[in-house]
């Protein structure tokens, strides 16, 4: 196997795949680094000459996209043509949590990995090292080997070609990707023939310290990325439980947070109180974690794990509940103004955000919400709610709530019974609530779900304040 590689294509041009690419190419500019894909919107965006208008959204993205697109970072739908001239192929294709069949809810739909393994066993040619960096379950590195090998057992043993599969999952928080891949905690690269380990590594090494590179096997590396995303999902679903008890005994979890983060053996890292768990990783992760558990017949470690995700959907049944207790028990023909809309802060990723199954319940209580977010559109927010209630226009069920979308905080606010922060943008810190208190209806409340804002501030202008895990 040639440990030089020259040409890299990536096939999937999402939020891992594109992003990774785009550094790799900055970093390494010698290599020809091709993102390929089905979709010819997103290709389209990829390439706009307007680069605010990029498919993602992430700090310090535009500039790389800048730099090096046109020169060896190319965007494209022509999958077979760069994928035949390719020494490195990495797979970073959507991976769903299935919605029928075997496994369904709780492991990954891997119809788009097959599809791309069958791609690359038809029009690879020579010797290519193939790279899960989509998040899998374990085992899924087989699956494409088996593709692979396959093919090959059908042509002439002169014509046969060499492949080498890899495990190198991403350890990306969006909002953060590029920092992240520029100055990682650590790459981890899986597989089982060292040359192409070392010729990915060799990748990583231009801008990567040797000790932060781990090589594994391939089961190792498949299944750190699964547990480090369910340990990290542990961490929000145990302060957010804690959360509840200090809403209840008057502790307040900012001051338990900061007390036992500062042990050594904890540390202060996901101890942030909120509205729950998001994104695109955590949910999937941990249905895959135990779905293999309960395939091993390791069903008490299967509960312990569910469990995790049972208190993230609690805690946002919880966050709508106190929201209508506190508005008298009802939210029908009342305005609720919603402050963000996406997962965390400085991504427009709305995918399994806590705010869609909290306006939803808000929804069904019939209120009518007004939402902002500086990252989603008016068209996210409909397919994310799945009603189509932006002009206003309301169901035939007259007890269900209508939505609209505001241009600025102070649009959403204005005639509003409440406000519900449920993302932590840098500008829902900063708000003026002397002007925001004149624009809302009497009596007005603040939720805060991400405890960002100063209680006494916003209480001196004579809002009521609510604040997650605040027992006060």
């Amino acid at each position: 196997m040639n440990s030089e590689v020259k040409h890299i294509c990536c096939i999937g041009a999402g939020y891992v795949g594109g992003p990774t690419m785009a550094v790799i190419a900055d970093r390494c500019p010698h290599i020809q680094v091709n993102v390929v894909d089905l979709n010819k919107k997103r290709i389209s965006e990829w390439n706009n000459s307007d680069l605010s208008k990029l498919p993602i959204y992430e700090p310090g993205l535009e500039e790389i996209v800048k730099r090096c697109r046109g020169k060896n970072l190319h965007f494209s739908t022509e999958i077979e043509t760069y994928i035949s001239t390719a020494d490195m192929i990495f797979i970073s294709v959507n991976t769903p949590i299935k919605q029928k069949g075997l496994g369904a809810g709780q492991t990954s739909d891997l119809k788009w990995i097959e599809a791309s393994a069958r791609q690359i066993s038809k029009h690879a040619k020579g010797k290519t090292i193939v790279v899960e960096k989509s998040t899998l379950p374990v085992k899924t590195a087989k699956v494409i080997k088996d593709i692979l090998e396959g093919s090959n057992r059908e042509m002439d043993p002169n014509e046969r070609k060499s492949f080498s599969v890899l495990s190198n999952p991403e350890f990306l928080a969006e909002g953060t990707a590029i920092n992240d891949l520029e100055r990682p905690d650590r790459v981890l690269i899986g597989g089982d023939n060292k040359e192409s380990i070392e010729a990915l590594a060799k990748i990583y090494s231009h801008w990567i310290e040797p000790e932060k590179i781990l090589r594994t096997n391939l089961w190792s590396s498949e299944l750190s990325k699964l547990t480090a995303n369910a340990f990290l999902a542990q961490r929000i679903s145990s302060i957010n439980s804690v959360s509840a008890i200090c809403e209840s005994t008057g502790a307040n979890i900012k001051e338990v947070a900061k007390a036992i983060g500062m042990d050594s053996r904890i540390g202060g890292k996901f101890l942030k109180a909120g509205p729950g768990f998001g994104g695109s990783c955590f949910k999937k992760d941990i249905l895959n974690l135990v779905y293999i558990c309960n395939f091993y017949g390791l069903n008490e470690v299967a509960q312990y794990w569910q469990k995790v995700v049972d208190i993230n959907i609690w805690q946002q049944n919880r966050i709508a509940k106190i929201v209508v207790q506190k508005l008298f028990g009802t939210l029908s023909e009342k305005k609720l103004a919603i402050l963000g809309f996406t997962f965390k802060a400085n991504t427009n990723d709305t995918r399994e955000s806590p705010a869609i199954s909290i306006c939803k319940d808000l929804l069904d209580e019939g209120c009518n919400l007004a939402i902002f977010d500086p990252k989603v559109s008016s068209k996210k927010v409909e397919d994310d709610l799945k009603t189509k209630q932006s002009k206003g226009v309301k169901q035939n069920d007259m007890n269900f709530g209508s939505w609209r979308l505001s241009k600025t905080i102070e649009e959403a606010a204005k005639d509003a019974d409440a406000l519900l922060i449920l993302t932590d943008w840098d500008l829902f810190k900063n708000i003026e609530w002397k002007e925001i208190a004149k624009l809302m209806r009497e009596p007005s409340w603040l939720f805060d779900t991400r405890g960002i804002t100063d209680k006494e501030t916003v209480q001196s202008f004579g809002i009521n304040f609510w604040s997650i895990g605040d027992g006060s």
